[in-house]
């Protein structure tokens, strides 16, 4: 699909209903596809596949009325954080108390890491939650690059700006989600 196909397509998404919403995943799918399967690598210790994650976060961001697809990346950055969003409420669902998350069950040893990677990626989206309030763009940015796997190139032309100034967007992203993880705080 040419560009410029994609780039009205997202545009009639933002006006129409699910119904846009759905055409719209659909000439996306393979690209939702590979950033899901991105998704998943991270978090190893995810028993889901790309496919389940990808329609999971179909299911989450048709119906919705305020889907904000002004643009591809900004499009693709909220399909990542609806991801992001359901794989930590996997996470947080396998550990709940209810579903026996703190019981031990044999007496065989039990040191799995998966808590503590589990820990970690909640610590990350915190940190691009308090990077966000802070400024808008460079949360952006680290979804684009980090999340969705565009190069500078790529976001620099989404942006229409310069590479130049989406590398120094991200140093300084990078910056701030390293202090907020550190324990200093960004606001």
């Amino acid at each position: 699909m040419a560009n410029s196909e994609l780039l009205e397509l997202v545009r009639t998404a933002e006006a129409g209903g699910a119904a846009q919403r759905q055409q719209l995943f659909a000439a996306m799918y393979a690209e939702l596809h590979r950033l899901a399967q991105r998704e998943l690598r991270r978090n190893a210790q995810v028993t889901l596949s790309p496919t389940t994650l990808l329609h999971e976060t179909f299911l989450n961001v048709v119906p919705r009325d305020s889907a904000p697809s002004v643009d591809r990346g900004r499009f693709m950055v909220y399909a990542s954080r609806a991801m992001r969003g359901l794989l930590i409420n996997y996470l947080r669902d396998r550990r709940a108390q209810k579903r026996g998350g703190l019981f031990e069950i044999t007496s065989l040893p039990t040191d799995i890491p998966i808590a503590a990677e589990d820990l970690e990626l909640v610590r990350i989206n915190d940190a691009l939650e308090e990077l966000t309030k802070v400024d808008p763009r460079l949360a952006e940015c680290v979804d684009l690059k980090f999340f969705c796997g565009f190069s500078f190139a790529d976001i620099a032309e989404m942006w229409a700006v310069s590479e130049r100034t989406v590398q120094r967007d991200w140093e300084k992203a990078r910056m701030l989600l390293y202090r907020q993880l550190n324990g200093d705080v960004l606001i």
